[in-house]
């Protein structure tokens, strides 16, 4: 992704979109303790942090955080693996760190900005975010590319 990095300072704490401050031996051990983030492995990582709009979050050069927005930077975003370190959660830094993506520039233009959320609704609905809308059905293909595509009113394809 062809972004250009920014940086948000309060007291110690920064919040950085340069990629080339993550520390993925962090981010990996942080992802690997949450629900969804077991089976990543590093080389899936690099490549999504490539793909995406990310925002580390660091006392100096310490990891404490860690978010991503995949986008097409146009219209649609997707808030994803917003995470921050055991040893400091409980403190707002996942809502600053929150707060940080939302003041993004590139992501005021976009018509919808969406994430998917088990741990912390009640973190997003003080953002603004709330349920979609019933007439917008979520539908996914599980597996991704990888999955067997097939019409279901066609035998094969």
């Amino acid at each position: 992704m062809d972004d250009e990095p920014i940086t948000f300072q309060r007291d110690r704490l920064s919040v950085s979109t340069d990629r080339r401050r993550l520390d993925l031996n962090a981010v990996l051990e942080m992802l690997r303790n949450t629900h969804w983030g077991g089976d990543l492995t590093p080389s899936i990582l690099e490549r999504a942090v490539a793909n995406s709009l990310c925002f580390g979050l660091y006392e100096g050069p310490l990891q404490l955080g860690f978010a991503r927005v995949v986008t097409d930077l146009a219209t649609y975003g997707y808030l994803t693996d917003v995470v921050i370190v055991e040893s400091r959660r409980g403190i707002g830094l996942g809502e600053w760190l929150v707060e940080c993506v939302l003041a993004h520039p590139d992501l005021h233009r976009l018509r919808r900005l969406a994430l998917l959320t088990r741990d912390a609704p009640d973190l997003y609905a003080r953002f603004g975010f709330v349920e979609g809308s019933v007439e917008l059905g979520y539908m996914e293909l599980p597996g991704g590319g990888s999955a067997t595509v097939r019409r279901r009113d066609s035998p094969s394809l």
